[in-house]
């Protein structure tokens, strides 16, 4: 007997291809549907391989509280920066910070990065091969412990809690 969990290992992921294959195509006729649950179910079996085990979430609650104050972080840092661009009398401080990780994991290091370049005015944009240190680069920064406490307190501490590494 086939387990569903052999034929459709990520079924968000399974759901989300065969959303985004619909708006593509911007129709949900019976031919898009059927070819959409092919693609949807293929896809997450042929590339399975490739994927790092990704660790459990422990608390859910935190996870959406994250996600929304990432959100919440998203919308102020591009007020931030559109501020400094229409203003361009104020000198900006771009600078590169060593940003010392606690995480050990590679897939919460992954969602620490990716957390940083989604907020306007900050790209990572290097990890260490000894995977301790984030090379990051702000666009307008006063004082350079004050953004790695910034980023600990509101990203890396919340992450650490919520997968428990």
């Amino acid at each position: 007997m086939i387990t569903p969990r052999s034929w459709l290992p990520t079924p968000l992921l399974s759901l989300l291809l065969l959303v985004v294959w619909l708006m593509l195509v911007s129709s949900v006729s019976f031919a898009h549907l059927l070819l959409g649950s092919l693609l949807a179910i293929a896809i997450p079996l042929l590339s399975r391989r490739f994927w790092d085990v990704q660790p459990n979430v422990k608390k859910p609650g935190l996870l959406l509280r994250y996600a929304l104050r990432l959100l919440g972080d998203i919308i102020r840092a591009n007020i931030q920066v559109s501020w400094l661009i229409l203003n361009p009398w104020r000198r900006m401080r771009p600078t590169f910070v060593e940003y010392p990780l606690m995480l050990q994991e590679r897939f919460t290091i992954t969602l620490l990065a990716n957390t940083i370049t989604l907020t306007p005015g900050t790209v990572s944009a290097n990890l260490r091969m000894d995977g301790r240190t984030l090379l990051i680069h702000a666009l307008d920064v006063a004082d350079e412990q004050a953004l790695i406490d910034e980023i600990r307190e509101r990203y890396e501490q919340p992450l650490k809690e919520i997968y428990e590494c």
